[in-house]
């Protein structure tokens, strides 16, 4: 890869997507200088402090990675707290950019924009062609919107502001609350859990039919810093694996990783969430960047940065 940034901040660099670019940054010298800040340092929901900040720093290039995050549950226990922190982020970051000359700026979204019902696999053009899935509707409609500023800004003023779309993420890093988390490091926690207290069952959220596409977030660092190098990348390019599975399939999966022998019951009174989510990644694909880490591979990275983090003192639950 060919440095594209003379000074690159990368907004949300502690948590698990930050993480990974800030390896893939480091690993291709993409940057010849790139910025961080703390929450204690800058906080993302407060417009002046960002205006300052990027006023004071002069970034020519923005990744948001930053963003209020977590499972079923917590979007549906605090959908005021993940609609307002993640508008607040995406629309001060954005706007702040293009108010101090930032040159190029991505946005990460989700998977969760698009319509609960959307053609399979999704593409890009299925963005706001029906009902969103009511569980996780308040972190999708801010991501919406943070991506449709992007597209707005490089539409009146000519910024290089565009968007990418991953799939579902995991790997290093990931959050391992019991409540909070996303269904792998859930899983991962709970299997292991079960094999050490020698557990009969586990039992996992819902009829265990749903499929679910999965991204090693690894591969979508590759994937931002493949964006970032083209002329004229696409408003919004989904990322995914192109494959997907069944969440008792995912399951099964994992308890043979982590050495779980018990019996895997689904819990039908539990949510399912959508059915369906496979996206359709040939936009970008078509660019030439292909996801590198399987499934299995990626899932024992995973659990072995579980363990790690485990032995260490306590894997990451926030």
């Amino acid at each position: 890869m060919i440095p594209t940034a003379q000074r690159l901040f990368v907004a949300g660099h502690r948590g698990m997507v930050g993480a990974a670019l800030l390896r893939a940054i480091e690993k291709h010298g993409f940057a010849k200088a790139t910025l961080t800040a703390t929450r204690a340092d800058l906080d993302l929901t407060r417009q002046a402090d960002v205006e300052a900040f990027l006023h004071r720093e002069r970034p020519d290039t923005v990744i948001v990675a930053a963003a209020r995050v977590g499972g079923i549950h917590a979007n549906a226990a605090y959908p005021a707290d993940f609609a307002y922190d993640n508008l607040a982020i995406a629309l001060n970051l954005v706007h702040a950019a293009h108010l101090t000359g930032v040159g190029r700026l991505l946005f990460l979204g989700s998977s969760c924009i698009y319509p609960k019902f959307a053609p399979q696999p999704i593409a890009e053009e299925a963005l706001l062609t029906g009902a969103l899935e009511p569980t996780n509707e308040a972190y999708a409609i801010a991501k919406i919107a943070g991506l449709k500023l992007c597209e707005y800004h490089r539409r009146q003023h000519g910024r290089l502001f565009h968007a990418v779309m991953p799939c579902n993420l995991y790997g290093p890093g990931d959050n391992y609350h019991p409540e909070n988390s996303h269904v792998i490091p859930g899983l991962i926690r709970r299997f292991h859990e079960a094999k050490a207290a020698r557990a009969p069952e586990v039992a996992i959220w819902g009829t265990g039919t749903p499929r679910r596409e999965f991204l090693h977030v690894d591969d979508l660092a590759e994937a931002c810093l493949h964006l970032l190098q083209l002329d004229d990348p696409p408003d919004l390019a989904n990322a995914g694996s192109g494959e997907d599975l069944p969440i008792l399939e995912l399951a099964a999966l994992i308890a043979e990783i982590v050495g779980y022998e018990g019996e895997i019951r689904a819990d039908p009174a539990r949510p399912d969430g959508t059915p369906r989510k496979l996206m359709d990644s040939s936009r970008l694909f078509a660019t030439g960047w292909r996801p590198a880490i399987s499934l299995r591979d990626g899932l024992a990275g995973a659990y072995h940065d579980f363990l790690e983090r485990t032995e260490a003192g306590a894997p990451r639950e926030a």
